[in-house]
Formats: C-alpha cells, structure tokens, sequence
C-alpha cells in the first residue's frame, strides 16, 4: 500500500494535489457528548450560567473547520464555502449530537474540516458545561457521508 502522505525516503510531505480536477465537495460528520441528567436540563433550558451553550457551540464548530489546516499538520487550506452545525438532543440519554456539514469546490476533500468541527462544537460544550459535570464523555465522533473527488461517494451506513 502507498502512503500519500509520504515521500520515497519516508518524510512526511503534504500531498500534491495541482493536478486535480476541481470539484464540489461535501462531508458530514458527527459525534456525541453524555452528560448528567441535571447538566442536559440546563443546556435545554438555556440555563447555563456561561450563556448559550448550543450557540457558542456552532460558533465555536464552524470557526474550528475553517481553522483546520492550522491543527492538523499536512491538511490542506482550503476556501471553505458553506459550514453548517446543527444539534440534535436526546432527552433520554442526556446526550447532544453535533452534526457539522462542510462544503467546498476544490482539489482535495473537506471530511477533516467536518470532522473538526464537530469535535470543536463537542469541545465547547465540555467547557461550558463542565462547572456542573466534569465527567462528560465525547463519543462516536466520525464521517457520516462525503461526496466529490476520486473517490467518489461514502456513507457510513453503507459499511
């Protein structure tokens, strides 16, 4: 199997994409955090005394995808055209999905930049929330689907 991230002497290089062919790109990606039954209640009653957990949150999602190429070192900066978070509560299990729908038109794909928008929305909510639970679990953090490129399509559901 050949790395792409690495050249023939085994350094670590950031690939070449100038011979790709632009073209739309999309990734979603998701992930969840648990937390106390108390701390859900004052995240959906906006009672947080940190303010809007949620809106801070997609703020904070959407600024750590376009601030990806910074973090993760051979990533490619790209000109991000849409960020979108969204939230879905689970009243049952006290938990939070975060959802961060990356867009762009391009040579390389955006699942890195959803990817870190989600896990910087989950991050965000920890540090808002963490007065009141400081045992709050981050899981199942993962590329939903990605459309665009070489590689055409993927779905996790379809794995």
């Amino acid at each position: 199997m050949d790395f792409t991230h690495f050249d023939q002497k085994g350094n670590a290089v950031m690939v070449d994409v100038s011979e790709k062919l632009d073209t739309e790109r999309v990734a979603l990606a998701c992930g969840s955090i648990r937390m106390s039954e108390e701390c859900f209640q004052k995240v959906a009653e906006g009672q947080m005394k940190k303010g809007d957990v949620l809106g801070v949150a997609r703020i904070a999602g959407i600024m750590g995808a376009k601030k990806t190429s910074d973090l993760i070192p051979l990533c490619h900066i790209l000109n991000l055209t849409s960020v979108e978070i969204e939230f879905e509560m689970d009243a049952v299990h006290h938990c939070i999905t975060a959802y961060c729908k990356v867009k762009t038109t391009g040579k390389t794909g955006v699942e890195m930049e959803a990817l870190t928008g989600v896990q910087v929305a989950l991050l965000t909510i920890y540090d808002m929330c963490k007065a009141i639970d400081k045992k709050m679990e981050m899981f199942a953090i993962h590329l939903c689907t990605k459309t665009g490129g070489k590689s055409g399509e993927f779905s996790w559901q379809e794995i």
